[in-house]
This record gives structure tokens, sequence and C-alpha cells, in this order.
């Protein structure tokens, strides 16, 4: 009787429909990358030319997107979340001529099934925006009016909410985050008209930023370096007979990495081809090093009633006709300019460093060999000689290459001033200064104040290890030879001759003596104090600055910058020397090294780079940050003027007798300058 009732079949029931959109929905949206994904090719069909995608824990607790398009009409907000709900889709045979993103009507459905959706929305002939809310392709609530812009905001919180297994199997937050900018990267390339913008919740800096009108290079060379973008060659080929053709950018034989970068998209869909990836990488194989692969981004256009799209949940994967023709077809495009563009190669050497250890027995036989020591084997100079003109007066005390007109108050009251005051004015007004001079010349003993955070050690004693000996000993005995131009130096050590970037070294010095001489700086005063609201104003109108109008009035955020910094007045004056009055004016700036006055012209992006770079809330992280965009103001730069003959007088002699003195007996070169022969090459 137990053995017929356990051999019954089982009843098939219908299953719920709320279960039967969750599972289509964990078909769909796998992970907050693929969400993401269907909401910016949404943005893409409805015109946009501005996009901008705010995330936090990677997508997961907030996925909000931007755009400035056509917007979501009132009448249609009521079922724009339920499956199969489309504008771009009417009848089957409509897919084989599809030329839009979507046309399932699953993306938004699928999304407010496993989480919080709230959609804000205003067409052009609309007078106000349009706001619901989504839980189960359902609205919560009546649509209500609100203040808003032309164009969609999304917002999906709490991403697989209700579906606690899939939350779980995701990775960390930061790997989550890492696939939404993979996914905005690729689209950022591919669409170059349009503007993207992805941030962190509460983060001012953004991830990936690239401006709208833009192009494929200068977007490739904005998110994936420089490095990449000079040695890309432009692919073009065009397929009559398999009704294709094909566009993109590929590295040449000069550049590979350990890792293959295929951005693809078919009929401007990012999509993924096994295949493909492997046909090309096989061509590189007889360019590239062993187990080196390039980067590439491809755009094959095919034509719509040979692609189907319809095939994997995510559209992920497309399947097309003659399929292993038209790889072909590009592979033989990509060798063929392969083959065209390798004329020249480039090989990259590691620059050649003193400090290698002699041993007793060399020195032994050395010196005790009858062998005629040649003139290319002595050292010609000694780096302890001075030159007649450090004795003399420099042209005027200033900072290498500045543009602005500067005075010095000395130690008797006496001022040197340029007869032309149109520009900024500083005065060195506190006795209490870093010394740079050359240990021949006599130095006042000063009071230093002792400095015992904890936080401040901690950076000290990271830049003492990761000090290079063989940086350090050349820097200690060098011979300064003279000045190439502003960005780099000759320098002599032993018998070698060496090129060293001074815009580079001297970041390093300035970032040391910050931490070194923590607490203990002199002052540079303003002959007028400098108000930082004018100041952020500057900044905000430069095109670096990296404002859009998605970050506010330039006023609101001017003003913040001055409310931030005054409320950081006490600590800024105490440790830094840098005196913010009660009307919010810069009157100081720290001087670190004697003799030397920064190029104004860097105040205003410096003070704005403080209130928005600097992190404050982690006392160590906020030291750090603060002297590395310090330094960063600070540092040898090349002037954004035409150079005069009494400017390039200046910065030869602030280079020659202020900034490498100081090196020799300031700096501990980190083994990172070692390695980049940009730097240091000789």
């Amino acid at each position: 009787m137990m053995a017929s009732q356990t051999s019954l079949p089982g009843t098939i029931r219908k299953l719920d429909e709320v279960v039967v959109n969750r599972i289509a929905a964990g078909e769909v949206i796998q992970r907050p990358a693929n969400a993401l994904k269907e909401m910016i090719e949404n943005c893409l069909d409805a015109k946009a030319t501005n996009i901008q995608v705010t995330v936090k824990q990677g997508g997961l607790k907030l996925l909000q997107i931007q755009d400035n398009g056509t917007g979501i009409r009132k009448e249609d907000m009521s079922i724009v979340c339920e499956r199969f709900t489309t504008s771009k889709l009417q009848s089957f045979d409509d897919l084989n001529s599809i030329a839009t993103y979507g046309f399932r009507g699953e993306a938004l459905a699928s999304i407010s099934h496993v989480a919080h959706v709230t959609i804000t929305t205003r067409t052009a002939d609309s007078k106000c925006a349009f706001r619901a809310q989504f839980i189960d392709g359902k609205l919560k609530e009546a649509v209500k009016p609100c203040a808003g812009n032309i164009g969609t905001q999304i917002t999906v919180e709490d991403l697989f909410y209700n579906i606690n297994t899939r939350r779980k199997a995701l990775k960390s937050p930061s790997e989550e985050h890492a696939k939404v900018s993979e996914v905005v990267s690729r689209y950022a390339v591919h669409n170059s008209r349009v503007g993207f913008t992805l941030k962190k919740y509460g983060e001012s800096s953004a991830d990936v930023r690239t401006p709208p009108n833009s192009s494929a290079v200068h977007n490739i060379r904005t998110i994936y370096g420089p490095s990449i973008a000079k040695e890309l060659v432009e692919i073009e080929h065009e397929d009559s007979r398999l009704c294709f053709k094909v566009h993109g950018f590929v590295t040449n034989a000069n550049y590979s990495t350990k890792k293959c970068t295929m951005l693809l998209f078919i009929n401007h869909r990012l999509v993924d081809s096994t295949a493909l990836r492997k046909s090309l990488d096989t061509v590189y194989q007889a360019y590239l090093p062993k187990n080196s692969h390039p980067f590439m981004y491809l755009s094959l256009e095919i034509a719509p009633q040979n692609v189907d799209v319809n095939v994997h949940p995510t559209k992920h994967e497309v399947h097309f006709l003659h399929e292993d023709a038209i790889i072909e077809s590009v592979q033989t495009a990509v060798e063929a300019k392969l083959l065209g563009s390798n004329s020249s190669r480039t090989f990259y050497t590691q620059a050649l460093l003193p400090g290698v250890s002699f041993t007793e027995d060399d020195k032994a036989s050395s010196s005790g060999s009858g062998d005629k020591t040649y003139a290319h084997h002595m050292v010609r100079t000694d780096s302890k000689e001075q030159k007649l003109d450090t004795f003399l007066r420099a042209p005027t005390t200033q900072g290498a290459g500045s543009s602005n007109q500067v005075s010095t108050t000395n130690r008797e009251g006496r001022a040197d001033r340029n007869e032309d005051n149109s520009a900024i004015e500083v005065f060195i007004d506190k006795e209490q200064t870093t010394s740079s001079k050359e240990d021949t010349e006599p130095k006042t003993q000063q009071k230093q104040r002792q400095i015992k955070l904890s936080s401040v050690l901690s950076l000290q004693q990271t830049v003492k290890d990761d000090a290079h000996k063989g940086l350090t000993e050349m820097f200690r005995n060098h011979k300064f030879v003279g000045c190439v131009n502003e960005e780099f130096s000759l320098i002599q050590h032993q018998t070698m001759l060496f090129l060293v970037n001074t815009t580079t070294v001297s970041k390093e010095l300035f970032y040391q003596i910050l931490l070194f001489d923590f607490g203990n700086f002199g002052n540079l005063r303003l002959s007028e104090p400098a108000p930082i609201y004018e100041l952020a104003m500057l900044a905000l109108d430069l095109e670096e600055s990296g404002w859009i109008e998605a970050d506010g009035p330039k006023e609101d955020l001017a003003t913040y910058i001055v409310d931030f910094l005054s409320s950081k007045r006490e600590m800024l004056e105490d440790y830094f020397s840098m005196e913010i009055d009660q009307n919010g004016n810069l009157c100081t700036v720290p001087m670190l090294l004697e003799n030397f006055v920064p190029d104004m012209d860097g105040l205003p992006m410096y003070i704005l780079r403080l209130a928005t770079e600097v992190d404050w809330d982690v006392e160590k992280i906020c030291f750090e940050s603060f002297a590395r965009e310090t330094s960063n103001f600070y540092c040898v730069k090349k002037s954004l003027f035409v150079p005069t003959t009494e400017s390039v007088d200046k910065y030869k002699w602030c280079t020659e007798h202020v900034l490498y003195p100081a090196l020799r007996t300031s700096i501990l070169p980190p083994s990172s300058l070692a390695n980049d022969s940009r730097s240091v090459n000789s």
C-alpha cells in the first residue's frame, strides 16, 4: 500500500505570478552591472546626451541613473514597470529590423521585482516632472507631480532585498563597483557623443568622467590611460558580400598586457564573442611576447535581419549569420593593419642607477693595477664645490618659473619689490623657516616644535622604509650641471650624467618637507588677503576642475568651499601656517623652502582641491592627502605663459640654488622613482 502511494506522480500546479516574475527577474538581472547596462541602454534609446550614474555599496544599496533624454509620458507611468511593455516593438517581425537597444520590455519590470524602484521623469512639453514608486511591477501609490529637469532619473534601492541567496552569492561591494565601472567605461568609449559620469554616493570626485561630443580615442585615453591611447591604430573594413562593416581601434605591437581587454559592440550592443576574441588573440601571438595580450575596441555593424539578439536573457550574446566568415574577415583586416604598422618598434629600458656594491677585491685590483686612467673614467667635478654666482643675490626671491610678481621682506624689514605690482605679492613674514642652504653655510638654530602625532610619525616612517639607497646616494653627492627647461635638469654623479624630471622630484621633495617639518613652517603672507570665494570661482571656471551643471551652481559650491575651509581654520594655521581670517580670506600659505615661492597661478585649483580631494575624516589619510595636494601646488611646473628672458633667469637660479641644494640634503627618494625612467634617466 505504501509503495503504491510513493509512486504516484506529483501534481502540476501553476506558479503564482509573483514567483514567476521573480524567477524571470533573476535571469535578466544577475548583478548590479546587468541592471545598470539595461538602464544605460534605455537612456541611449531616449537620445540622452548626458548620463550620470551614482552607486552605493557597488550598486546593491543604491543604483541611480539620470539622463537628459526625452523622458516618459505621464500616461505611460502606470505600466512602465510591467513586463512586456515597450515603445520599440509592436510585432514579432519587428525583431528582424530592430535598431534599438531594448525591445522586450523586461528591464524595468525585472528590476522592480527584486528592488525598490523610484522613477522621476519629465518630457519637453510637460510643465513639471512626475514621480512614481514601484514594487513588483505595480505602482506603490499614485503618480505625483514634482520639480525636475527634462529627462529621467531612475533610483534602484536594496537590490535583491527579497532574494537572500542571490545577494549572498554576489561578490564584495568593491568588486561589484568594479563591474559597474567597467560597463560605464565601455559604453562611454562607444558612445563618445554622450557624456558619462560615474560617482560613488557621497563622494565629490568621479571614478569615470567623459565629456559630451568627445571621440573614442580621447575617451580611451581618459579611462584606460595614455599608454594605450598612444599605441592605437584605427581599423576600418567593410564587406558588401557578407553585409557587414567594422570600425574600431586596436593596439599595435608596442603595447601588451597580461590580460586581454576587448570592447566588442555588435549593432551598438555591448556583447562578448569568445570565438572572435580567440581568433584576434591568435593574430597577436606573432607580434607580442608570450602570454601577452592587446587592447581592442571593435564596433561591428551587421544587417539587422542577419542578427538574432534574442538568444540570451541579459542580451550578453548574439548570434548572426555567416559568423565564421565574418570573424575570418575581421581577423584578416586586423592582421593587415598590424603588418602595415610594424615599421618601427619601441623598446623600454630601465634607467641605469648608481649604488652598485663594490667589493674589496675589486678595489684592491683597481688600485694596484698600473693601467692608465682615462679622462672619461674620472670624476671631473666635486659636489661640494660652489660657483661664484651662489654668493650673488637672486634675480628676485621667487618660485621657479612663476609668472607672478613677488616681493620678500628680509629680517631687517627691507622689502625688495618688482616695479609691476599687478599680480599677487608675497611677503616672508615669519623668521621660523625651513632652510635649504648647503652644509657649508652657517644656519641659525631654531627651536623645533616636537610633533608626536602617531599618524605623522607613521607617514614619516613609511617614507624612510621606502627610500631607495642608490638614488639617495646619487642626490646626496650630485653636481648640478644645468637646466634643460622648466621640467628637466641635468646632474652629474661620479662619471655619469643624469636627466632628472624636476617636476616629479620637487613634488616628492615638498611632500617629504611637509611630513618631516610638520607644524614648523614659516609664512608666505599675501600682500592683500585673497577671498577664498573668488579663488574657488576662478577654479570652477577652469576645464580641469571637472565642473558640470549637475554639480550645482558654481556660486553655491564656492560658498561651501569658503565655509568648509573656514571651519578648519584653527588646524590649518596651527599645523600648516595657512591663515584664514574671519571674512573667509586667505592671508598666508606655508613657506616650505627659504627663497622659494610657488607659482600663484595654481592657487585657485589648490584651494578647490583642498576642499574636494582631501579626506578630512581620517587623520592619517587627511595629512597624507593634504601633503600630496600641497606638494602638487608647490612643485616646479612648466609655465602656462610664454617665457621671457627675466622669467627664464629666475627659474634657472631658483632650480640651481634652491631646489637642487634642498634635494641634496632633504629628500629620501622613493623606490618608485628608480623604476620610472621618465623621472631619472642616465
